[in-house]
């Protein structure tokens, strides 16, 4: 079995980044305010959003050459972890994975454009994907049309489609990988279906990529390695959002737990239902650890085996931790826990949406098997 780098830091960005996101969640996402947001086209409040990138979160990972602070993933990821407490649903984590995109794969001229534009708040989004499956071949196709480039295909879930002001999608040019930047005026509004989520605090759409012409200086060679670095990005910050989640999960709980009496006692006292919320606690606090020992190892920008590995255990981690917390939480809400008006409603609904996003367990230990068990 291989060693791995057990390396795990908390620095002092993280934890000022960390006391100012816990503030800011706390005051502008309240439990009604997330409700009031299920039925709005966006899912989220633009004036927050301008609030958030005021507060520089959409600069974190963006280097000061462009107007952010340089502070990297592990900077960020307090800041999505205390969103996902808070259910405060913003395109901060899909913007962050763009940023990352054309950080580590564009042209300088990409990079001196839409860096700056993100770190502005500009809202940008990867469409990596043609099925449910996070590993499928890529399929659509960029074609050379002398100087410009047409794209033939269509991406499904693209997150926050509706919102993003450019997509960066996934194609095969020839023989190779590419990226390929695209701007929301480009792609005709009847081009984008919505997709309804069973997590109604987020939002997504299929786009068809159809018949969209763009300038050659648009589209970036890749890598499947860059491609895989992106997808753990991308892992690894929804495991810290999912982790917030859990943690706000284990509060409804507990305070279900310590009101409610049957039988003359407060059920929180039932063996039966202490155990089960112990080990919420212990698969969180397990999920929390894994994040940020892989959100330490993503601070160097050489993506090496140890980083997969961190990546892809904390999100198996993660995403089992809210799974089973959402269940016990409408589980242990009885027949109300099966009513829409019951706050775990929201949490197993998020959880059932997250497992997906760049990879469930099932996948991502699929990948820890080969690293760590091979010879």
């Amino acid at each position: 079995m291989k060693n791995t780098n057990l390396e795990l830091a908390f620095t002092e960005e993280q934890s000022m980044v960390m006391d100012a996101a816990k503030e800011f969640c706390r005051e502008n996402s309240d439990i009604k305010t997330v409700r009031a947001l299920l039925s709005s086209e966006l899912g989220f409040n633009m004036e927050i959003w301008t609030k958030m990138v005021e507060l520089g979160w959409s600069g974190i990972t963006i280097p000061e050459s462009f107007g952010g602070t340089d502070l990297g993933i592990s900077a960020l990821i307090p800041v999505v972890e205390n969103m996902g407490h808070y259910l405060l649903t913003a395109p901060l984590i899909t913007s962050a994975i763009a940023a990352q995109a054309i950080l580590h794969c564009g042209t300088t001229e990409l990079k001196d454009i839409w860096l700056s534009r993100l770190a502005k708040g500009c809202i940008g989004t990867l469409a990596i994907l043609e099925n449910e499956d996070i590993g499928s071949a890529v399929t659509m196709t960029a074609i050379d049309k002398g100087g410009k480039i047409e794209l033939r295909g269509r991406k499904i879930l693209v997150s926050d489609a509706a919102a993003a002001d450019f997509f960066l999608a996934l194609c095969k040019f020839e023989t190779d990988l590419v990226l390929v930047l695209v701007s929301s005026d480009q792609i005709k509004s009847d081009c984008i279906l919505e997709r309804k989520l069973i997590d109604e605090t987020k939002r997504a759409g299929d786009i068809d990529f159809n018949g969209v012409v763009v300038d050659a200086n648009a589209m970036v060679k890749v890598t499947p390695r860059s491609i895989k670095d992106l997808k753990l990005i991308g892992a690894l910050l929804h495991a810290a959002e999912a982790t917030g989640c859990c943690s706000a999960t284990l509060d409804n709980i507990v305070s279900y737990l310590t009101t409610r009496t049957q039988f003359g006692r407060l059920i929180g006292s039932y063996q039966a239902l202490k155990h089960p919320t112990a080990e919420i606690l212990i698969q969180m606090d397990s999920a929390k650890s894994l994040i940020y020992h892989a959100a330490t190892l993503t601070s160097s920008s050489n993506f090496c085996i140890d980083t997969e590995i961190a990546c892809r255990m904390a999100k198996a981690q993660a995403n089992d931790a809210l799974l089973f917390a959402g269940d016990r939480a409408v589980q242990f809400h009885g027949g109300m826990g099966f009513t829409y008006e019951c706050d775990a409603q929201l949490y197993i609904r998020r959880a059932q949406w997250a497992q997906h996003q760049y990879g469930d367990s099932q996948h991502h230990r699929f990948h820890l098997a080969e690293l760590l068990l091979k010879d």
